[in-house]
């Protein structure tokens, strides 16, 4: 035990821990065995690292396609991803390997398969007929590019056109290229001189099987007898193509142009256009041509029993509509409704009531993907009003600044969040129901309730429900609305502290026993809030401001000048000099004199309507000190049983009574030291040494504005210019005021960020304060960005009216502790090694003042104040589990000896670091900058998990990446989505039975009646045997340089789900899915399988319908 201590004094006195070697680890474990005697229970075999689901809009779409028989939408992107959606609740997250952009996807219809064709010309089958969809086959085509492809209804046989013009026939069961081939120049006419280019669309005729209708983008159309193999008819137009659509009875097609025109053409008539419509051009007198408008990007063309056929169509709009919205046209009879989106199109596709081209096509639906958002329109209802939809896909409705995750919350707050959330939503949707309903729904395993919160550039936090990996927004607070909005650009002097989004969220504290919320915005301004159901009028807003000093000390200078604290991005991005006393200084040749004593945000002085929800109980904002705009927070703690809330920055901290409204505490960084400051006379940095003319600041491209901004990795001078702006899509830093900066003093180029010293970590708590102390006592611990720990203890006066009228004494205790790196996180656990959760309040109804009440609220809160505490006997002790971004002690309390130590990461650091239960245990879990993910028992830290999982490519994951209870764990994937992933063993292998099922046994409806005159007289649509023309025996082999097969890892789920082929014939296709390369035996237990499905299925339908319709169930 002698060593030990002596490593620990070693320790604290020369603030650097080297890497500690296997042998002396062990040594020090054992020893700390024989002090705390704890049982640990969670192994290594708790844990496993998986992603379970991926929530949000797909980033970047690019394709869309649907199945109209088992009702499923896919979406494919950009970057290679497949997004699956069913009835709400059913999502899947798919990705090609190759990461290369989805232009085109094809559903094989009542299937369970779908062909993805990429833009690096590789066309893939997956295999939908399980819970995580595989690639069956691929195919990489060689010396052609891929345009277009079409696989007809009930076909095996994809057309694939390409830029050379030419066609090719895939055959979809063997993934193998067909001897068949159109070639470009026998389609065309001989005595055409020019390519036609590429191909932009193929579809057969729907009333002949045989006939192909191929567009080519110059402007060329071509019927091809796939049996003569010929051209029957050609149509040529001046204008390029930009899509085709036919009319159901096969006997029109209608084509859309570069011109903004639609011509409808007659299938005999190939000399001119039947009809040319122009639906956005202006129609000039004397019969001239209409003025040419944008191109149509894509039409389509359905027809009604009852009435006149659907033409609907994107673009078009004429070009002196300069700023207008992009549009959505519907055309109906002579009525043309032009439906604006908020987002640009990048497709759209109607929804009919049969999956038959030959029948009539009774549109319902349009489902319109643009490129921030998925808008389904209601064609059956005046008006055309777009459904509700169900997905959780407005993440990113205003760009996410930040992100917390809540496993097992109280099981009332999922209820009160959505009884006040209800009340926000919008009125005006289709009355029908969600037209994508397709799957089912996984079995429920989980029955925590979980809550992720996010915060947004517009200031506004989402509360979500995120219970059994699904996700559903239950509250939107608008936490902008408190200040006045300036009503032209000239009128906003103070906000420059950000060149844009004021308002935006940086930091989230909530107690959700308590209820309390509190956020921290990117102008230094802090808002607590309180929950009621009641709605109230607040006449004044409350509000405190507070002036935060960075000041030096009186060693450095005697006369105590303060030094104005350091511009955050957004002011300048020149490092300043400090000006030292000997020096004039210049910083007042600002035109406007000193800045002094201004918040950044001015708060409405006018009544403010509270909804009920989240109620604002006090606004505090960090003013300007002579001309210095106030430093972003970096640090915040709210605790509902102490009434108190604390923050800090780069210059200090700073504690608020919100019960009282009053500041306790507002202390530079270096004052909280008292006589202990370890860093008066010498910087930690062996680099530099401290000028004595200042205190130093930091470099404003390596501005210690958040927490993870410190760090020595090699890769931290390029990520933390970042960190502290509210999006990622901010430019780089520029210098806004040039003669500003220029004004100032060049003579210190940058002063080693080290020596500013940022707040990083706060927790409070009720624990040992001192070495001597006998019981424990409120406190607040204190981590900063060099390293520190300091305690500061709360004297709180006695619950009830007494604790609003004596004040809370705050002193700081003089015990300092030392680690490597800045402190991200802190912890307390009990001698059973439990966590000590910090004390809280009850939530209660704040705006129904009762007798009954108040006595209540002072029974509850006076044992949390008195010391005491009842849970603690005198003679127990402590544990402080503390996590910095390069290691984790554990140190026993009251002795404050560290009885375990473990160096996370030598070369990296350290961006997250949460304390978790798991399994009724609890462990410490990390995610580093260098990809790992990383898991520690408590209290001895001893490695249990270490997994390469995801390397920091951006901002956006070290600001919103955070661990939970029971294994879990989300951060932003994209801007538009979240990645859920989970450390917990028991998870991954209950995920599979949690994943709902996009494949489910739906019979194909009934071919349409050929009617008894049209089968008389041969009307009716002709069929085809395309394997008798593409089959091998016909056609021959493809070349083999022309595309290379590449099997896929589908696995044995997926070889069993399409052993006998995925597709096939007429009469497979209808054969119910246990007869599809199963064996006939295990028919009676697919049967008994739907009956449980059916079951669970009937349980959870009556658990939506109380969740979403039965609002008087959350009155309670």
């Amino acid at each position: 035990m002698r060593k030990f201590n002596i490593r620990k004094v070693l320790d604290g006195l020369t603030a650097v821990s080297a890497a500690a070697s296997a042998s002396s680890a062990a040594q020090q474990q054992q020893a700390g065995n024989r002090e705390t005697e704890i049982q640990e229970t969670l192994q290594s075999e708790h844990f496993q690292l998986c992603k379970t689901v991926r929530h949000g809009f797909p980033y970047q779409p690019s394709a869309l396609a649907f199945d109209p028989v088992q009702k499923i939408l896919a979406i494919g992107t950009q970057t290679g991803a497949l997004r699956l959606f069913g009835r709400p609740g059913v999502e899947c997250y798919c990705q090609h390997d190759s990461g290369a952009a989805v232009i085109q996807l094809q559903f094989l219809i009542n299937e369970g398969a779908l062909v993805s064709a990429l833009a690096d010309d590789t066309l893939h089958l997956w295999n939908l007929r399980q819970k995580r969809p595989a690639i069956l086959h691929s195919l990489k085509f060689n010396r052609e590019r891929i345009t277009f492809c079409h696989l007809p209804f009930q076909s095996k046989w994809l057309y694939v056109g390409t830029e050379r013009g030419n066609i090719h026939i895939v055959n979809v069961e063997s993934f193998t290229l067909s001897g068949y081939v159109i070639m470009w120049n026998k389609a065309i006419e001989l005595s055409s001189k020019s390519h036609p280019g590429p191909i932009v669309h193929i579809s057969d005729n729907p009333m002949d099987e045989g006939k192909l209708l191929i567009g080519f983008e110059s402007g060329t159309v071509v019927l091809w007898d796939l049996k003569s193999k010929k051209a029957d008819y050609r149509y040529t137009h001046d204008e390029a193509i930009h899509s085709v659509a036919w009319h159901h009875e096969g006997k029109q097609f209608i084509c859309s142009h570069s011109d903004g025109t639609l011509t409808i053409w007659n299938v005999k008539s190939p000399t001119k256009p039947f009809q040319t419509i122009t639906p956005h051009g202006k129609q000039l007198k004397d019969g001239k041509k209409p003025e040419p408008c944008k191109p149509i990007l894509k039409v389509e063309y359905k027809t009604t029993r009852a009435g006149e056929p659907f033409i609907i169509l994107s673009g078009g709009l004429s070009y002196d509509t300069v700023g207008r919205r992009p549009c959505l046209t519907v055309m109906h009879g002579k009525s043309t409704a032009v439906l604006e989106m908020d987002y640009s199109i990048v497709d759209f596709l109607t929804l009919c009531e049969t999956p038959y081209p030959n029948d009539f096509q009774e549109p319902y639906a349009v489902v319109v993907l643009l490129e921030k958002d998925l808008v389904l329109i209601d064609l059956a209802q005046n008006g055309y009003p777009i459904f509700e939809n169900p997905y959780p896909l407005t993440i990113h409705e205003s760009p996410v600044t930040c992100c917390e995750y809540f496993a097992d919350c109280p099981v009332d707050l999922i209820p009160a969040l959505y009884s006040v959330g209800a009340r926000q939503k919008r009125q005006g949707y289709s009355k029908k129901e969600w037209p994508i309903s397709g799957g089912n729904w996984g079995m429920i395993t989980q029955s925590y309730p979980e809550i992720i919160i996010t915060g947004h550039a517009d200031g506004s936090i989402k509360f979500w429900d995120a219970s059994a990996i699904t996700l559903q927004v239950l509250y939107k607070l608008k936490t902008a609305k408190v200040f006045e909005k300036s009503r032209n650009k000239d009128d906003k002097p103070n906000t420059d502290i950000v060149d844009e989004d004021p308002y935006a969220i940086q930091i989230i504290s909530w107690c959700p026993e308590s209820r309390m919320l509190c956020i921290a915005g990117v102008s230094a301004h802090v808002i607590i809030y309180r929950f009621s159901k009641q709605e109230v009028t607040t006449e004044i807003i409350p509000m405190l401001e507070v002036r935060l000093l960075y000041e030096i000390n009186d060693m450095e200078s005697p006369d105590g000048e303060q030094v104005p604290p350091l511009p955050t991005p957004g002011t300048g991005s020149n490092p300043q000099s400090i000006v030292p006393q000997s020096h004039p200084s210049t910083s007042s040749s600002s035109s406007d004199g000193l800045r002094d004593n201004v918040p950044c945000l001015k708060v409405k002085n006018s009544p403010l309507k509270q909804s009920p929800g989240y109620q604002i109980e006090l606004v505090i904002q960090l003013v300007w000190v002579s001309g210095e705009p106030p430093q972003q927070i970096t640090s915040l703690a709210v605790n509902s049983a102490y009434g108190l809330v604390v923050f800090g920055n780069c210059n200090g901290i700073a504690m608020v009574d919100y019960l009282q409204k009053a500041v306790l505490l507002n202390l530079g960084t270096i004052e909280l030291y008292g006589s202990n400051d370890p860093y008066r006379r010498e910087p930690r940095s062996p680099r530099k040494s401290r000028q004595p003319s200042g205190a130093g600041l930091c470099d404003i491209n390596e501005g210690a504005a958040v927490p993870e901004d410190r760090c020595k990795s090699p890769t931290s001078a390029k990520m933390s210019r970042k960190l502290s702006l509210p999006t990622e899509l901010k430019p780089d830093l520029d210098v806004k005021d040039n003669s500003f900066s220029r004004s100032r003093s060049s003579s210190v180029t940058s002063i080693d960020k080290e020596s500013r010293e940022a707040i990083s970590a706060l927790h409070f708590c009720e624990t040992f304060t001192r070495k001597n102390d006998t019981s424990p006592s409120p406190c607040l611990w204190i981590g900063t960005t060099l390293g520190t720990v300091l305690v500061i203890v709360l004297n709180l006066p006695p619950g009830g009216e007494q604790r609003l009228l004596q004040p809370v004494i705050v002193s700081p205790s003089g015990t300092i502790l030392r680690l490597k790196g800045a402190i991200l996180r802190m912890a307390f656990l009990d001698t059973t090694g439990s966590l000590v959760p910090p004390a809280h309040e009850p939530w209660r109804e704040h705006n129904v003042p009762e007798d009954k009440d108040e006595k209540d609220k002072s029974k509850k809160r006076r044992p949390v104040s008195v010391s005491p505490s009842s849970s603690q006997e005198i003679s127990e002790n402590q544990y402080a589990v503390i996590c910095s971004e390069k290691q984790a002690k554990v140190i026993s309390l009251p002795s404050q000896n560290c009885i375990y130590k473990q160096n996370i990461t030598e070369t990296s650091f350290v961006l997250r670091g949460d304390i978790v239960s798991l399994s009724n245990s609890i462990c410490l879990a990390c995610f580093c900058a260098n990809g790992h993910i990383m898991t520690f028992s408590l209290p001895s830290l001893r490695p249990l998990l270490d997994v390469y999982y995801l390397p920091l490519t951006n901002m956006r994951i070290a600001r919103t990446f955070c661990f939970t209870n029971n294994g879990q764990a989300l951060y932003l994937v994209s801007p538009t989505e979240i990645q859920r992933l989970t450390y917990s063993q028991e998870t991954c292998e209950n995920l599979q039975e949690m994943l709902g099922e996009l494949f489910t046994p739906v019979e194909t409806p009934e071919a349409p009646n050929r009617g008894f005159f049209k089968g008389l007289f041969g009307g009716g649509a002709q069929s085809l045997d395309r394997e008798e023309l593409f089959g091998e025996s016909a056609a021959g082999k493809a070349s083999r340089s022309l595309a290379q097969h590449i099997p896929g890892p589908g696995g044995i789920e997926g070889v069993k789900g399409a052993a006998s082929g995925v597709v096939g014939e007429l009469a497979r296709a209808r054969l119910a899915l246990d007869e599809r390369g199963q064996k006939l035996g295990e028919l009676e237990e697919k049967t008994a399988a739907m009956l449980y499905s059916a079951d669970s299925f009937s349980k959870h339908a009556h658990e939506m319908m109380l969740k979403y319709k039965d609002k008087k169930w959350y009155q309670f």
